[in-house]
């Protein structure tokens, strides 16, 4: 099933996506996630074909729009993103891979919706960039959780874009939280898709058009750490809870590792694609 958060005749609202049409189904969608499987089979029950409003009609927001805590978030996550980033820093030999995953987190006020604007950094930095990532979505509370327990933990999966002003990324005693953290600088949707719709998120094709061009385009199969690996490592000590959004790294072709380096501009539109998801479309606007 296809859920999604969106805005109509003045009020926001979830609802199931069927076809080309959505259907009211909640008023929160972390309070849906948090009612498990039976409280959303109750809900999704009255979606029908033909039933409720034409797509068209709405305004679709990010799929959780104001997440109660910070994204997780995976670096270096696809061996060649790390070799590219590899060979930017003056590197020639084979990466020697991590054995542990890169974490941080973005904040709540990074998240927006497809469609909406995500702002140019000026006066900050001029090294705006793109990364394609799938986004995992937490339904169950875990603590400590096996691999072998962790997907059935997943409630879905979602787009997602994690925005980086580059220079800001690295300037900070080689930690990325302050490059990652810009306003309107995670784009998330276009909708969840319920885990019982991909019952292999390591088997999806996963890309990324500027302006129509491809520039990103790999397959979630060469993650290095793959989802349940992810979540073991983030349950250690620390709870998950219902809502909870952790993105899972980008493959190559992010614009700071392309000869000549390529940066985003204002009006640059960007596109990630994930099969079996969707397409969340976002367009650069001047900063305020």
């Amino acid at each position: 099933m296809r859920l999604a958060t969106y805005e109509h005749d003045g009020s926001t609202r979830v609802g199931a996506v069927v076809d080309d049409r959505i259907t009211e189904i909640a008023r929160d969608m972390v309070e849906l996630i948090a009612r498990g499987p039976a409280g959303l089979e109750k809900a999704v029950a009255i979606a029908r074909p033909g039933l409720g409003t034409p797509l068209g009609a709405v305004r679709l927001l990010a799929p959780i729009p104001r997440p109660r805590r910070d994204a997780f978030c995976v670096g270096w996550n696809y061996s060649e993103h790390f070799r590219e980033g590899q060979l930017v820093r003056g590197r020639d030999a084979p990466p020697d891979l991590p054995e542990w995953p890169a974490l941080f987190s973005k904040g709540p006020n990074t998240v927006v919706g497809p469609e909406a604007g995500v702002a140019f950094p000026s006066p900050h930095s001029e090294q705006l960039d793109w990364e394609c990532e799938l986004a995992v979505i937490i339904g169950r509370e875990c603590r400590d959780v096996r691999e072998e327990d962790a997907l059935a933990h997943v409630f879905g999966y979602t787009c997602a874009n994690d925005v980086s002003v580059r220079d800001v990324q690295r300037r900070h005693g080689g930690q990325w939280f302050k490059g990652k953290n810009f306003d309107t600088h995670l784009p998330l949707g276009p909708w969840i898709v319920t885990a019982d719709e991909i019952p292999n998120p390591h088997a999806l094709r996963i890309s990324t058009r500027v302006n129509g061009v491809t520039k990103q385009d790999s397959r979630t199969e060469h993650m290095v750490f793959g989802v349940p690996r992810i979540l073991r490592e983030l349950s250690a000590g620390m709870t998950l809870i219902p809502g909870d959004i952790v993105i899972t790294g980008t493959p190559e072709g992010v614009g700071f590792a392309r000869k000549p380096p390529e940066f985003l501009k204002v009006g640059d539109v960007m596109e990630v694609e994930i099969e079996s998801i969707g397409v969340l479309r976002n367009t650069v606007i001047a900063g305020r």
